[in-house]
């Protein structure tokens, strides 16, 4: 009788997780996930980033399964290239939740993801995109970023850090929206309830698993939600220290393949499915 893998499905974030620095995927990672996989694992990438701007890197990955998208407000499937489930930001929310976080903190700069396979990331006049291979659309005006149905708010200070900004922003709009701190430049204000767990357990129940059955990686506090839903978090290297606090194991960096050195330990010794 085959014996039954520790784990059925992988989860894993993408950016300081699963990808390098500069987006790629390096083969030693690629070669682990293709184990895994053909040992009988399903892979689902579980990312704030919004589908439009995952989609190029499926593509690249070669990943054809569901995927996380929008810090779990969609879910997507890379094979029939459609949103399989979502849930939009109330736009008079996110308008009231971003006039409470400034009248706390004082003003900030905003930008929006819109809802759909083509929504745009829309940054008002001043805002600036922190990763170096996203980018989006500029607006005239803020007023312009509640025209389409969106999936989240993204906000920059010009002096607090993002865990000040997020801590703050929690204070006084928790209640309104679930906010975020997803990496240099990402606080991000979602659907209150919403996060990665939400749409990870939508897929995992599409999928015929659950919970018990899931292996995550990430590298920041917007997947402490995923790990706590999971049977294992396995925090990397360059981790928030939230993060590292709730994780089961800490492996290697981003940059030094921690993902592969994992699933080469379950997975290395597990029978090819045929």
């Amino acid at each position: 009788m085959m014996a039954a893998l520790a784990y059925s499905l992988i989860a894993t974030d993408l950016d300081g997780t699963l990808l390098r620095a500069d987006d790629s995927l390096s083969p030693r990672t690629r070669a682990a996930l293709t184990r895994a996989v053909a040992a009988g694992a399903a892979h689902i990438v579980a990312t704030g980033r919004p589908v439009p701007q995952v989609v190029p890197v499926l593509r690249e990955l070669g990943h054809r399964g569901l995927a996380v998208c929008g810090q779990g407000a969609q879910l997507y499937d890379a094979g029939s290239g459609r949103i399989v489930w979502s849930v939009t930001l109330d736009r008079e929310i996110a308008e009231v939740a971003l006039g409470k976080v400034e009248a706390e903190v004082g003003s900030v700069l905003a930008a929006v993801n819109q809802d759909g396979t083509d929504g745009l990331m829309l940054m008002e006049p001043g805002f600036t995109v922190r990763h170096p291979t996203l980018s989006g659309e500029r607006a005239g005006h803020r007023d312009e970023l509640w025209d389409r149905p969106l999936t989240k708010v993204l906000i920059h200070h010009p002096e607090l850090a993002e865990d000040e900004l997020a801590a703050a922003a929690r204070t006084v709009v928790g209640d309104l929206v679930t906010v975020t701190m997803a990496g240099p430049g990402a606080v991000e204000l979602q659907p209150l309830g919403i996060t990665k767990a939400t749409a990870l357990a939508r897929a995992a129940d599409l999928l015929g698993t659950g919970p018990r059955d899931t292996l995550a990686f990430g590298d920041m506090p917007n997947d402490i939600p995923m790990f706590l839903w999971s049977a294992h978090g396995v925090a990397m290297a360059n981790a928030h220290d939230e993060l590292k606090a709730v994780s089961d194991e800490i492996t290697g960096s981003n940059e030094d393949d921690g993902v592969a050195a994992v699933l080469e330990r379950l997975y290395g010794d597990a029978p090819v499915l045929t």
